[in-house]
Formats: C-alpha cells, structure tokens, sequence
C-alpha cells in the first residue's frame, strides 16, 4: 500500500515498530528504572521515605536551592545579555549587525567546562582582568563560588534567548509598532508595552532552554570544585556510594521534574496569548539608523560585551599555545608541544569521538526520517506519541540517562559473550544518539514538510513502489535536512560529558569530552587539555560550516529557476 496517500501499510507498522522498540529500550525503560528506584524500598515495598531521606539531609537541600537559584540567576544574567543584542541588531540598521550576531552564537561551539579553565586563566582572582585592576586596586570577583558558575553558564548559554529573540523580533509585524508610536508610545516603553510582549514566545523558548541545560549541567560545578549541587551530588552519589543508593535516584528525579516544569511552565505562559506576526500584506518590523552618542554607546557596549562573551576562546587559545602563564596577564613563553602531546597520546580520544558520535548521528538521521516520514506521509495511530516520546528525551539529563543504563543494564552480557554490556562503548553511543534524536527528528521533519507529495505521487503513478519512492526522491530531496540533522546530532555529542563521565569504564574508551575532562584535573595537564579542547572546537566549527553550505547549496538547487537568479 501507498505510505505517501495516507494508508497503513506493512512498512509503516514496521517502521514504527522498530522505532518504538529503539525508544522503549534505551530511553523509556532506562528513565523508568530510575523512577523506580527512587520510590521502591530494597524489598520492593512503594515508599517515599527517599524522599523524606533526601529533605533531611543539609547537603541535600542546600544542592536543591544552589541548583535552583544557579540555573535562575543564569537565566536572568543570560536574558540581560542577549535581549538588548537582539533588540539593537534587529531593530537598528548598522553596519555589523550580522556579524555581532554571529559572533554572539560562538560560545555554543564550546563545552561550558572548558570555557570555565579559560575564564578563570582571564577572570578568576589572579587572571589577566585582575592582574590589571590591581594596578589601581580593583577586585572583580566574577569566578568565586556560586556567582563564578553562573556567569560561566550565563556566557555559554546566552545565545539560546538570542538566537529565538531575533527570529521572534524578525516575525514582528511592523503596522503594530506603527500604530502604538502613532499613540505616543516610544522608547522604553514602547520596548516594554508592544515589542517585547509580541516576541515573548521567542523568549521563553531561549529561557527555558538555558534553565534546562544549568540545571542538569554537571562538568562546569565539577571543574569550579563547586560539589554543592544536584547533578555533581548525583555524580558523587552513584560513583561513591554506589548504584544502590536511593538518594541518587532521588536526584535524578528531581532533576527530570524540574526540567519537565521548566518547559511546561514556559508553554503555559504563553497560553491564550495572541502574538501577532508578519502575514500577508503586513511590514517588518521598522529598523532605524544609529546615530550620534547613541550609535557611539550601542557601539561602546557591544563591543565590550563580545569581548566577554567571546574571552573563552581567547583564554583556551593562549593556554593551548602557553609553555608557562601564571600570576600574569599573558604567557610568559610559548609552545606547540601541548598539541604535539594531545597528538600522541590522544589520537584514541579523537577516534573514538568519530567513531561514537559518527554512529550515534547517522542512528539519530534513520530515526529522523522515519519519525518524519509516518508522522507527515502515514495516517499510522499513535504517530504523534512516537513524536512525543522522542522529543521528551529534552528534558532528560545526560547522567539520568547514564544512571538509568547503568541500572536496567546492570550484569547484561552482550550475546554469545562473557562481555558485559554496560562495559562497551555500545551505551555510549547510544546515549547520544538517544540525547541527540530530536535535534535530528526536527532538522527531518522540517526537510520533509517543505517536500510537496505531488513529487510522489507522481512516482506512484509511473508504478514506482513506496520504498523506491523513498530511496530514490524523497531522502535526495530532504538531503539538505538529513544533513543539518546529522552535523547538529553530531556535533553536540561530541561536546556530551555528563553521561560520558559515568558510562566510560577505562581511558581506552574515552573521547574527547571526557579526555578534555581529565587533563583539566592538573595543573600539568591544562596546556593539552586546551589544546584538545581547541581541535573539538575547530571539529565542531568546520562541521557547523560545512552543513550550513551544503544545506544552502541543496536549497538553491531545487528551488525555482526564477528564485536561483
């Protein structure tokens, strides 16, 4: 039968039975089994005494609050970044204005641990910053204790509001602005009364997200040595005390909750509001020239602002290439043998990250495209749930899912061996291939919404069966997605330490992440772990790139004649 018509077919029932098995295996069962453990006594009595363990406890509390209000005041500090970045580069005409908003997506390409090294080389007591102000006596204090992690996170998280700020402000239709300047409002207040409520959508998508990713962040609170809070708590917990100990679990399903309230929160508050975009017919929003003290000021805090955000790749630079830098504002000598050393004794590293994340995008692009296909193309029930379940993986933290592999997979052998499962670069993989799936399933989804079916149905009608069809013009023509989907799944699994901190079980199994990790444990250590930190920044850059120009590519070459001129 015609998937492309709408009818179920055998195919479609396979394919989204092989896709709820995947899902049901090493993303439903693993979360469940932590679930589980958290409520259960050992002789599997349902109880909330956990809990009850959990609140009595001082640590337990204070990690509770610290986690809490680390990931608000990151969220404020990031909003306080990048609303005015979007508003003055969209809303003002200068030049540079898209080359600021490149620049302000930068810090995403780097890992917020390793950026916390580098910031602290630049801004922490005796950093470069400081060293400086001591000349006239000043003291910032932006790396010390709580206040030093959010601002790490609030650096490498900001253009997540930026990035849906601008789209939002983009979509804005204009005739409103007009209209509310008509009546007399400016300035400020018009910012406060019309713009910002009509791209508020924009926003709290941004804000949820940079929420999210500080709540379940373990490698920057690590590397700080700030131990205090729930993801290192149930780091320690699990590899400390072990993997019977309720408390971590218990950590674990805060961690989830949180993270699941903190985007249904951002959703309800946009219920019933009636944002209004740019139709047919309608304008843009109006974009004014900067001129005098005010082209001079936007300008001055800008400039001053990029320079913040973007010291994380400054600092990793000159430690990478540092033969001595300390108590001085830059190296004292300089050196090409950190690279030299990540080169021959971490080539496995960099393998391995190939290998994993390789594997994991190109699992997480036949997900997407199936996902897509029976959810665009089928009239399969229960197509949406499949959706849902994949995308809820969000709001999972990578070392919940790595506690929940460790558990449900706990003394597994692989078939036909004395191998244990949980011991194999396998899990790996598949935690980020399932971390990783809706970053895919979206880029997917979207290539094939803007595929029209006359295309195939056409096809069907010179007798092409529904599998050639697929093969031979629907996956072509979604190439440009298909693509993005593989470089977006890749790239960020390369950068993945939380469930990779728990899942390694030797060195030989490490990639890049974690190897970054481990060299920033020592003094000795921080030249080369910079420089591996340097060539995953590069990989992910030129990955970056490289889909941006081939999707690009694939649009002008299957757009209209008219469109290509």
């Amino acid at each position: 039968m015609s998937l492309s018509s709408g009818r179920i077919g055998w195919g479609a029932l396979a394919a989204a039975a092989s896709v709820a098995a995947f899902l049901l295996l090493f993303f439903v069962l693993p979360v469940a089994r932590v679930f589980v453990a958290a409520f259960v006594e050992a002789d599997g009595a349902w109880t909330l005494g956990h809990f009850a363990a959990f609140l009595d406890q001082g640590l337990m509390r204070e990690s509770f609050f610290n986690s809490l209000w680390v990931a608000l005041a990151s969220t404020a500090v990031a909003a306080a970044i990048a609303v005015p970045l979007a508003y003055f580069t969209v809303r003002f005409e200068f030049r540079g204005a898209l080359l600021i908003q490149t620049l302000g997506v930068l810090p995403l390409v780097m890992p917020p641990f390793v950026g916390a090294v580098a910031l602290q080389l630049i801004f922490g007591r005796s950093g470069s910053v400081n060293l400086l102000l001591a000349r006239w006596g000043i003291q910032l204090p932006l790396m010390e204790g709580l206040w030093g992690v959010v601002f790490v996170e609030s650096i490498h998280y900001f253009p997540f509001i930026l990035m849906n700020l601008t789209v939002a402000l983009r979509q804005i239709d204009g005739s409103l602005e007009e209209a509310a300047q008509n009546l007399g409002c400016r300035g400020w207040r018009l910012f406060r009364r019309v713009v910002f409520p009509l791209a508020l959508p924009g926003f709290m998508a941004g804000a949820s997200l940079v929420f999210v990713k500080v709540f379940d962040d373990l490698g920057t609170p690590l590397v700080m040595g700030q131990t205090n809070m729930l993801a290192p708590q149930a780091y320690l917990r699990i590899t400390q005390v072990g993997l019977e100990d309720p408390l971590g679990y218990v950590i674990s399903v805060l961690m989830i909750a949180f993270s699941v309230a903190a985007m249904a929160l951002s959703a309800l508050a946009l219920r019933g509001r009636d944002v209004a975009s740019v139709q047919k017919g309608g304008s843009q929003l109006q974009r004014r020239r900067l001129t005098g003290l005010g082209a001079v000021a936007v300008w001055g805090w800008i400039v001053v602002l990029l320079l913040v955000t973007l010291a994380p790749h400054l600092g990793l630079l000159l430690l990478s290439l540092a033969q001595v830098w300390s108590f001085a504002p830059l190296p004292d000598a300089w050196t090409l043998q950190h690279y030299a050393r990540v080169f021959e004794d971490s080539g496995a590293m960099i393998s391995n990250t190939l290998l994993y994340c390789g594997v994991a995008a190109g699992l997480d692009v036949v997900l997407g495209v199936t996902l897509a296909y029976l959810l665009l193309r089928t009239r399969l029930p229960g197509r949406q749930a499949l959706d849902g379940m994949a995308t809820a993986s969000l709001a999972v933290p990578g070392i919940v899912l790595a506690i929940g592999y460790l558990r449900l997979f706990k003394g597994v052998s692989l078939p036909g061996s004395d191998v244990l499962f949980t011991s194999t670069w396998v899990l790996i993989m598949l935690a980020y291939a399932v971390r990783r799936l809706p970053y895919a399933s979206r880029a997917c989804i979207a290539a094939l919404q803007a595929l029209h079916r006359n295309l195939e149905e056409s096809a069907e009608s010179l007798g092409a069966t529904p599998w050639r069809t697929l093969r031979r013009i629907v996956v072509p023509l979604m190439a440009g997605g298909i693509l993005a989907g593989y470089v977006t799944s890749f790239i960020t699994a390369a950068v993945e330490l939380s469930a990779t901190m728990l899942l390694v079980s030797s060195e030989s199994q490490a990639p890049m992440s974690y190897g970054i990790y481990l060299y920033m444990q020592s003094v000795a250590g921080r030249g080369p772990g910079a420089a591996l930190g340097v060539i995953a920044i590069v990989v992910v850059a030129l990955g970056t790139w490289a889909s941006h120009h081939f999707v690009e590519r694939t649009e002008r070459r299957f757009a209209p004649r008219e469109e290509r001129a």
